[in-house]
């Protein structure tokens, strides 16, 4: 199912297996042209060798791997590990790997162990791992998305539009598919 209550998006991907026995997971194959036009709720990537200057605006799941200066709204972010951040993320579901430096207010953010975060965080629920590098300041607000009014008016509506289970597994396919690019150099 879709963060906008539709169906899931169509993907297919390949396992294969070597002489031992190990399996290895393919990146998914993308959509055809004709079906992402027509899916809501389609991934947004920032490529590695991309950068924007200014606003980025989603009501669905934003994958940064380049670089961005400004402003990022969407309901799901994923900083890659090479990405770098700087400005302001609104956002209800946040993972971060990369560098990021800026305020962030996003309702559950995740700090996985080789990001690097300079700012203030607002948030409902924060995980940090081990290695993971953190200076500023971290707040807990019940509504943090709100307390972001200060920013700009011009955002979508970011209110949860999956459950936990469905931005986790979002978080997780953009993980997979960060390792699967990365192998496959």
């Amino acid at each position: 199912m879709s963060i906008f209550g539709g169906p899931a998006p169509k993907t297919t991907s390949t396992t294969t297996t070597d002489s031992n026995n190990s399996a290895s997971r393919v990146a998914p194959t993308p959509l055809k042209r004709s079906e992402a036009a027509d899916t809501p709720g389609t991934i947004s990537s920032i490529g590695a060798g991309m950068t924007i200057i200014g606003q980025v605006v989603s009501e669905g799941v934003v994958n940064v791997f380049g670089r961005i200066e400004g402003e990022l709204r969407a309901s799901v972010v994923f900083i890659g590990d090479a990405a770098h951040f700087e400005g302001n993320i609104v956002a209800q579901e946040l993972s971060i790997r990369g560098h990021t430096k800026g305020t962030i207010y996003a309702t559950r953010v995740k700090l996985e162990s080789s990001a690097v975060v300079q700012g203030d965080i607002f948030h409902r629920s924060l995980s940090i791992e081990e290695n993971a590098q953190f200076e500023g300041s971290s707040r807990r607000q019940e509504n943090p998305t709100d307390a972001s009014s200060n920013v700009q008016e011009k955002a979508p509506n970011l209110q949860p539009q999956m459950g936990p289970a469905d931005a986790k597994r979002a978080l997780d396919d953009a993980a997979n598919d960060e390792v699967a690019s990365a192998s496959a150099l």
